[in-house]
């Protein structure tokens, strides 16, 4: 909350005006991860002592680590300005957004966006203690810099490395049941749909699994989880488990190692979590996170309003 209302207070007027949209607004939901004119102030027409306090609202949701890679993945940006010659300002690592949902306050419900190509966070509040931070992207292209100073970074690497080891710890009869395409899809199935469903019950059941390959399935969703800040991950996978561990699957498509394009999903009772590694020759990576029912804290944001609309009726 503090974080919010402090980098409100650091804007001009305008921006102010640009950064803040009532809680119940359709623009809440509308989310992407690719480049486009998005609704919010950028930190490229702000100051910078916005930027950093924009940075500091970011780390109050994200992990150490997760904060790192969204920096990472916002500094590509410049990688991807020299290699596509762009003159007109497409890729620019200023080119984030801010946006505020509603008022922050500590006793009621909000919520906020950080969002520009490849990396898009939707944190929501509700009645001041509820957080709910799906849906979840990020992307990094290249998944792997291949030339230039940068040349071996892999801003993704675990997502993609803890897949193949899980993949390529089945044995045959596994696979099979692992595996539900040769080709790799050529990207995530639930793109930037406002509501998901979840996806066809394809893959390898956890109960199917032997109890090293259990253990590197959950330290995968756990590595996902750990892109919030801590507690609210353990927050989240304590929901997971009560839902039932047993219960997950993990659907591979694709090659078996990182020369070749590679898809693979983990899917529970109420979340999903895709990656998808087919652009640019397999080496374009997007990875999100979604939850059925807390996309938007939208089930219980809908219990809240309809609590409050009963109140205003007697």
């Amino acid at each position: 909350m503090a974080a919010a209302q402090h980098f409100l207070g650091s804007l001009a007027a305008g921006h102010k005006k640009q950064a803040i949209y009532p809680l119940t607004d359709a623009e809440r939901e509308n989310w992407n991860f690719v480049p486009l004119e998005r609704k919010g102030v950028s930190f490229r027409d702000t100051s910078t002592t916005s930027q950093a306090l924009g940075i500091a609202l970011l780390r109050t949701g994200l992990s150490h680590t997760g904060t790192a890679q969204a920096q990472a993945i916002m500094q590509l940006e410049l990688f991807l300005k020299e290699l596509e010659k762009d003159t007109v300002g497409r890729r620019d690592p200023a080119n984030y957004l801010v946006t505020i949902f509603g008022e922050p306050a500590a006793d009621k419900s909000w919520g906020w966006r950080f969002e520009g190509h490849h990396l898009s966070f939707n944190f929501t509040i509700v009645d001041g203690k509820h957080v709910f931070y799906a849906p979840s992207f990020m992307g990094t292209n290249p998944a792997e810099v291949r030339s230039g100073p940068r040349k071996g970074e892999r801003v993704l690497a675990a997502e993609e490395d803890l897949g193949l080891a899980l993949i390529n710890s089945l044995d045959a009869d596994q696979r099979k049941i692992a595996i539900f395409a040769e080709k790799a899809l050529t990207e995530i199935v639930t793109t930037n749909k406002k509501r998901v469903d979840p996806l066809a019950p394809v893959g390898i059941a956890a109960t199917q699994l032997k109890p090293a390959q259990r253990e590197q399935l959950i330290a995968l969703l756990k590595h996902y989880l750990a892109r919030a800040r801590p507690e609210l991950a353990e927050e989240t996978f304590a929901k997971i488990s009560a839902a039932g561990l047993d219960k997950l699957t993990f659907a591979w498509a694709g090659g078996l190692d990182r020369s070749k394009q590679t898809y693979y999903r983990i899917q529970g009772p109420t979340f999903l979590i895709e990656f998808d590694n087919s652009q640019g020759n397999g080496n374009h990576i997007h990875t999100t996170y979604r939850e059925f029912k807390g996309d938007f804290g939208h089930d219980l944001l809908a219990d809240h309003y309809a609590k409050a609309h009963a109140k205003t009726k007697k």
